[in-house]
């Protein structure tokens, strides 16, 4: 693994911070390197404050988004709200069919299925609105280049607000509104929303023209938080707004659906990562093995028995997804290993029996194994369907397109696509895409790195220290939790390798005077370079551990090697 450590920030910033805010050397360095340079971006950046969200009226389309909801209101028209069957597409149903309940009881909901309908705006769920009278659909998280659906609902009498975060293609659809930050004619000042928080952004724009506060609608800021969090979307700006107050909803008073969820786990406060690991993955579960409608009923339910029993079923899913994938993975690398591709410069694989909801899952697991660009294939009525993943780095797509004479069709971004290619061209693809990745990867993106913010002492490491750390929370993408590397550090004598497999290493580490526990999962093999009082370097988080009432600071390490002399 490659150590990088970030450039140092500007010395004179470093020092200001440090006198206006009080705070030592390495806090005004992490606020420098984050782009905060005076006391008022640190207030702001501590502080969150809901009127640092923007003007939903200043997205194109959003008064014409705005007028046809009230509308509909008023003509007691029905209203389907249709979402993708993922993390981000489901909390967005959830939290729009929401809102407009409280308003109209004639709301539907609808998720296509996975399997039959695929991604995004289906012919189905346009006909299933036309077949029950409904005249007006919002679509969220997708439909961006649904141009033809975006017609043919048009036609069937169905009008269309899209509310989406996808890069659009070179003509908009004819709908009554396109809710896009990433239109290239908007002129909204954040374009990192997801897609339930551009959802959020239309509820917000309809309160706020009938005259009441944004306060009113902190609680559906918790499925904004968890969106967040599930679609790695950057942690700045709206996006760290809305999940600051999101999960202060979700650990202060969360929705029966999300508090069925988290009773699984015995911790007091949920954070971003909590999100991203223990929430996310149950609610793409029921996308994945069943349905996507699990995740909304339950999100949107209001019984505390009811949702108790919905999340026993979703935790049912998700343990039969996390055997499914490892099992499919396990077949995956064996696959590999006999066609002798070990040494090749990507990875592409293909079973027609590997589940399509969990393929994702698996090319992410082979891209962590082997650390190159990978697809992995399953077949889908006459034709294969892959999920791709890359590494840092290298662009997917990119690659993907000089591949297109093999490909029906592709989307995604740099770092992760989806794919169809007919059955007869799995081959072609495979040696295009082999040829293409050899070509343009580079020797240092074929090695797996680790950004370090910079180098402290274990002396730096004190509670206070720790508690200013955690004032940078909500951490994610643009925000990551700070990674510190300390040198010449030694094993207090009691490191050994524990698990089950030995696949961890647990220590305390030594230098000068401070010792700090540590733990380094996925490390165990590295028992060897910390024995015989060697010394060595590390890289890690600061966490705390909470143990049997008791709770201690300790080091998750994500690294460690051999001091050079």
């Amino acid at each position: 693994m490659i150590w990088q450590v970030s450039p140092a920030p500007d010395q004179e910033i470093t020092n200001r911070l440090m006198s206006d805010l009080g705070v030592d050397h390495s806090i005004a360095s992490l606020l420098a390197q984050r782009g905060i340079h005076s006391f008022e971006e640190a207030k702001a950046f501590f502080r969150p404050q809901l009127k640092q969200l923007h003007d939903p009226m200043l997205m194109a389309d959003m008064p014409e988004a705005v007028a046809r909801i009230k509308e509909a209101f008023d003509k007691k028209e029905s209203i389907m709200v249709f979402g993708d069957y993922d993390v981000d597409g489901t909390t967005a149903v959830s939290l729009m069919a929401s809102y407009l309940k409280s308003k109209t009881e004639l709301v539907t909901t609808y998720i296509p299925d996975r399997y039959t309908e695929g991604y995004g705006l289906s012919f189905q769920g346009i006909d299933v609105a036309a077949q029950n009278g409904i005249t007006l659909m919002v679509v969220l998280d997708c439909g961006v280049k649904a141009i033809e659906k975006v017609t043919y609902a048009k036609e069937k009498g169905v009008d269309v607000i899209i509310c989406d975060h996808h890069n659009p293609g070179e003509r908009l659809p004819d709908a009554i509104a396109v809710l896009d930050p990433k239109r290239s004619d908007c002129n909204y000042p954040f374009k990192e929303l997801c897609g339930c928080g551009v959802g959020f952004k239309l509820i917000q724009a309809i309160t706020e023209t009938e005259g009441e506060k944004i306060e009113t609608l902190l609680h559906y800021l918790d499925l904004v938080a968890v969106a967040v969090g599930a679609d790695i979307v950057p942690m700045i700006d709206e996006n760290r707004v809305m999940t600051y107050f999101g999960l202060r909803q979700i650990n202060n008073n969360p929705r029966p659906g999300l508090k069925a969820l988290m009773s699984g786990f015995d911790l007091k406060d949920f954070c971003n990562s909590d999100v991203v690991f223990k929430i996310a993955p149950r609610i793409n579960a029921a996308g994945r093995m069943v349905h996507g409608n699990f995740a909304v009923d339950l999100l949107m339910a209001e019984n505390d028995e009811q949702t108790i029993k919905m999340a026993e079923q979703i935790e049912v899913f998700n343990t039969d997804r996390r055997a499914l994938d490892q099992q499919i993975t396990e077949e995956a690398l064996t696959q590999i290993l006999e066609n002798d591709e070990i040494k090749h410069y990507s990875t592409v694989v293909y079973d027609p029996n590997w589940l399509k909801g969990v393929i994702g899952i698996v090319a992410s697991r082979l891209t962590e194994t082997h650390y190159r660009p990978t697809v992995v294939f399953t077949k889908s009525g006459e034709h294969l369907v892959a999920s791709a993943r890359s590494v840092k780095g290298f662009d997917l797509y990119s690659t993907l397109e000089a591949c297109s004479d093999t490909i029906v069709q592709f989307g995604g971004h740099k770092y992760a696509a989806g794919l169809t290619i007919k059955a007869d061209q799995y081959d072609a693809f495979k040696a295009c895409f082999e040829a293409e990745v050899k070509a343009r990867i580079s020797e240092t993106q074929r090695i797996p790195s680790i950004q370090i913010d910079f180098e402290i002492q274990l002396s730096d490491i004190t509670p206070k220290f720790f508690r200013i750390l955690k004032q940078f929370e909500p951490f994610g993408p643009n925000n990551m939790t700070p990674v510190f590397m300390s040198s010449a550090v030694s094993d207090s004598g009691f490191g050994k390798a524990v698990g089950s497999n030995a696949e961890h290493l647990r220590l305390a580490v030594k230098q000068d005077q401070s010792i700090v526990p540590a733990i380094g999962f996925g490390l165990g093999n590295k028992l060897p370079l910390i024995q015989n009082h060697a010394v060595f370097d590390i890289v890690y988080t600061v966490d705390l551990n909470e143990w049997n009432g008791q709770s201690n600071l300790q080091l998750k390490l994500r690294d460690l090697r051999q001091t050079l002399t």
